[in-house]
């Protein structure tokens, strides 16, 4: 059995995508829910909305490629944040689990999404 690099344990895909044997766990990370998307064609594990930018982050960023370095730095602030906190502690239970997690978008450009930030921080060795 081949262990998966936190690269491979944590991906960004679209929730439109059809959903892959491989996904693992799979949670949108959005706040809003997707349009157009039945909870059944989605096959979600779960919706952890509470890790979400908050509203005013969402609509400033706008998915404007130009203020996405920007909105990854904002939104890593929001992260700390006691209501996302506990939201992304979970998420890092998860990804620990030994299975892959899938953090799901209903955005277009999923690489410049906040699952792209989240998929990030959730790899990223933490400080002890």
């Amino acid at each position: 059995m081949r262990l998966m690099s936190s690269s491979e344990q944590v991906r960004v895909r679209r929730v439109y995508d059809e959903p892959e044997a491989d996904d693992g766990t799979r949670v949108l990370v959005d706040r809003i829910w997707p349009r157009g998307m039945t909870k059944k064609k989605a096959s979600l594990h779960e919706w952890c909305k509470d890790v979400a930018p908050s509203t005013d982050l969402r609509k400033w960023y706008g998915h404007d490629p130009t203020k996405f370095a920007e909105f990854a730095d904002r939104y890593r602030t929001e992260l700390n944040h006691t209501d996302r906190r506990h939201a992304l502690e979970h998420l890092h239970e998860l990804a620990a689990a030994g299975e892959r997690l899938t953090l799901l978008t209903g955005t277009k450009n999923a690489e410049i999404s906040e699952a792209a930030v989240l998929a990030t921080v959730l790899t990223t060795p933490r400080k002890t």
